[in-house]
């Protein structure tokens, strides 16, 4: 095990000077903070637009379900990360700066404002597809509803499958307040008991049990059951009650002897801040998993309560809790709607989207070697419209080829059964030198990749955990062969992360190449990484935080400076955020200076387009969609000498300084016209899953000019899928 500090050069360009103090003809500058919009507002604009897939009529019902568990979770995330992070700020006093200025209290009620209608709308959403459900066959009923058998069947099931595991908590001046685990379902139980004239009211909590049976408990059919009758469609009919409200029903069994008076269910929501304090490097490992329990124990910032729970009770939780009542949320109808996901695994392909297979170039065939193909020829994939077992297959050839001395690679973020750590264990097996970087701060993948880095290191592998601080996001891989008298490097970049389930669903490039200079430069960052390397020097990787921020300004500098000759200047940038001040800034000084600039930015965007002598050459647009749109591609006209930049970076400040991000230029004439032509501008072009920021922050969706097709990118791009191989 070993963790390594990154040596880094992180002297600031006076490009960011340059953007400073600069102001419009109005007498407007730059860095005025009303140029730049927040970004955990807009963090929360991009949960609404995630919403409104799970609201749009024309997605297949159990997509709307998917949508809506995915708000749901993302609803989670930013109150365990963004509100909690607000919290510590209000409680320190050591507030973050911000190109908004808006302070940590001010920020909170922003916050509030958009949070009421946001979880008011995720509510009316369910209810929505609630009725849509049951018409398809899927039902969700109250226990209350069923018939006398299907209540005596699940009565038994639990009793001796779900009772075993509960354990009812009292709470009152002689038991204290029972510890609330991190986003559980519970149950505040008010219980009666009488003894003659004595009568006494009670509370007592109970955790319903998760990951330990389906939120969705199935319900027997019985005979002659009139509400089981199948749907005019003859759809297999599946019906379910919640676990919660199971538990719920059958709690006199809890409670033996006593009267039940009513339950009421409540959540809450924990920080998830990993407190750890990392002040060596050897023990980085031991210290992260170690403070994982912080993230179980955390400060809670929100509590989640049934619409039916009175009053009384809502503020005697919420006092236990230490939450002020705006931190509080009624729900109407489902919480922890996660779990709508185990809604999406039901065999019903008739209320999914219509699968595809993945393209494979044909060189890639199973028998075919691929060290001589990309050897010859660079070779761009785009998954999830390329498969990714091209990368599996090339890893296990190298891990059996004898040519092959050595592989390695970085580990982000590692799917449960990995094809990838199954080939570098085959690989040291079979004696090749294998070496892994692998990311222990992957937030929520902590716990998972402390396992595989285990799993690596009782294998042989050369493990190593990143750089305290200093966060591993490159995706690299590096195959080192000797052939004939010649050791040929090669290298595989990529913006998403070297996980076969996430790239069925993920949007990313992955390139190989072997590239002399290219393959020395990752071989270079390997070393930064796993040993102890002085001021580097690359050839042709841009790499964050070494010289990633001077060469992205100087790009957009070279670009002012073109367009002030000859007025072609152009950028288009494709990528999940841009949040950076200085960035936002020297993108406002192109704008002023004519050029124009197009943007696909995912999620977060604090940069302001459209606005009067900053920003009405700037447009941005926002694709939800089918995939998750996760590519990173950095296009600059350039004068007609076009530059591509793909891989890992954002344009956000973690990025820039607190994070070894990579970006590459495509250097093959045929596969940067293939991404300009085929990727970037089909998803520009998106008149249907794309929305439009305005200036005043909100977004409305594109939708055709008359006469104009409509063009949903995702849709295309599946139907022409391997079109950027017709290189080959």
């Amino acid at each position: 095990m070993q963790c390594r500090t990154f040596s880094t050069d992180l002297n600031k360009t006076p490009l960011m000077e340059q953007s400073k103090n600069i102001t419009t003809e109005e007498g407007v500058s730059l860095d005025d903070p009303g140029n730049f919009i927040n970004s955990e507002l807009s963090w929360l604009k991009f949960n609404r637009r995630v919403l409104e897939e799970a609201m749009d009529e024309r997605q297949p019902l159990l997509e709307r379900v998917k949508f809506l568990a995915i708000c749901g979770s993302n609803i989670d995330e930013f109150f365990m990360v963004r509100v909690s992070s607000l919290r510590r700020q209000l409680a320190t006093g050591a507030v973050k700066a911000r190109p908004d200025r808006m302070s940590p209290s001010e920020q909170m009620e922003a916050i509030r404002k958009e949070l009421i209608p946001l979880i008011a709308d995720h509510a009316r959403c369910w209810y929505e597809l609630f009725p849509k459900l049951s018409s398809e066959g899927i039902h969700i009923n109250r226990y209350s509803d069923l018939e006398e058998k299907q209540k005596a069947h699940l009565r038994r099931f639990f009793e001796h499958e779900i009772f075993p595991t509960l354990t009812p908590l009292a709470f009152d001046a002689a038991h204290p307040f029972p510890f609330i685990s991190n986003l559980t379902i519970n149950i505040a139980v008010v219980v009666r008991i009488t003894q003659g004239n004595f009568e006494k009211q009670m509370f007592a909590r109970v955790k319903v049990p998760a990951g330990l049976f389906s939120r969705f408990i199935a319900v027997p059919e019985v005979e002659n059951d009139k509400n089981t009758e199948r749907s005019a469609s003859s759809k297999k009919t599946s019906r379910f009650v919640l676990l919660e409200d199971l538990i719920a029903s059958n709690l006199d069994m809890l409670f033996p002897g006593m009267e039940v008076v009513a339950s009421y269910s409540f959540r809450i929501t924990r920080d998830a801040e990993i407190k750890a304090h990392l002040n060596g490097a050897d023990d980085l490992a031991n210290q992260i998993e170690e403070s994982l329990e912080s993230r179980r124990t955390g400060p809670p910032v929100r509590l989640e309560v049934d619409m039916s729970m009175p009053e009384h009770i809502r503020h005697m939780l919420a006092d236990k809790l230490g939450l002020p009542s705006y931190l509080v949320s009624e729900i109407e109808g489902i919480m922890g709607t996660v779990d709508l996901w185990e809604l999406t695994r039901l065999d019903r392909p008739d209320l999914k989207d219509a699968p595809f297979v993945p393209s494979n170039p044909t060189f890639f065939d199973k028998e075919k070697k691929m060290f001589p193909a990309v050897r010859n020829q660079d070779v761009l994939f785009y998954y999830p419209y390329d498969s990714f077992l091209p990368f599996i297959k090339f890893l296990h050839q190298a891990a059996q080829d004898p040519g092959v001395l050595a592989i390695k690679i970085t580990l982000y973020r590692i799917d449960a059964k990995s094809p990838v750590i199954d080939a570098l264990i085959k690989a040291r097996r079979n004696g090749k030198q294998v070496a892994a970087v692998v990311e222990l701060t992957a937030r929520f993948d902590e716990e998972k990749n402390i396992g595989w880095g285990h799993t690596l290191e009782h294998a042989g592998v050369h493990v190593v955990y990143g750089s305290p601080g200093l966060k591993v996001h490159a995706k690299l891989c590096l195959v080192v062969r000797r052939e004939g008298k010649e050791i040929i490097r090669y290298g595989y970049l990529s913006s998403g992360n070297f996980n076969a389930v996430t790239s069925r669903i993920y949007g990313d490039l992955g390139y190989f190449t072997c590239n002399p200079q290219v393959c020395e430069d990752i071989s270079t960052l390997f070393n930064a990484l796993t040993g102890y390397y002085g001021k580097q020097r690359y050839h042709k990787l841009l790499v964050a935080p070494y010289n990633l921020r001077r060469e992205f300004l100087g790009r957009i500098e070279r670009e002012i400076e073109r367009h002030k000759e000859h007025g072609d200047g152009y950028m288009a940038f494709k990528n999940n955020g841009l949040t950076d001040m200085e960035i936002i800034m020297a993108l406002y000084r192109a704008s002023q200076a004519g050029v124009k600039i197009d943007l696909n930015v995912r999620a977060l965007c604090a940069l302001r387009p459209g606005v009067p002598g900053i920003s009405e050459n700037i447009t941005v647009t926002s694709i939800v969609g089918r995939f998750l749109e996760h590519a990173r591609i950095y296009y600059f006209r350039n004068g007609g000498d076009e530059e591509i930049l793909l891989g890992s970076a954002d344009l956000r400040t973690r990025n820039f300084d607190e994070r070894v991000e990579t970006l590459f230029p495509v250097d093959d004439a045929d596969i940067k016209s293939a991404i300009i032509k085929d990727i970037l501008n089909v998803h520009l072009k998106d008149n249907v899953k794309a929305r439009r920021l305005l200036s005043d922050e909100t977004y409305e969706r594109v939708v055709p000019s008359p006469g104009e097709k409509e063009l949903d990118s995702q849709e295309w791009l599946i139907e022409n899928r391997g079109l950027w191989h017709g290189y080959f």
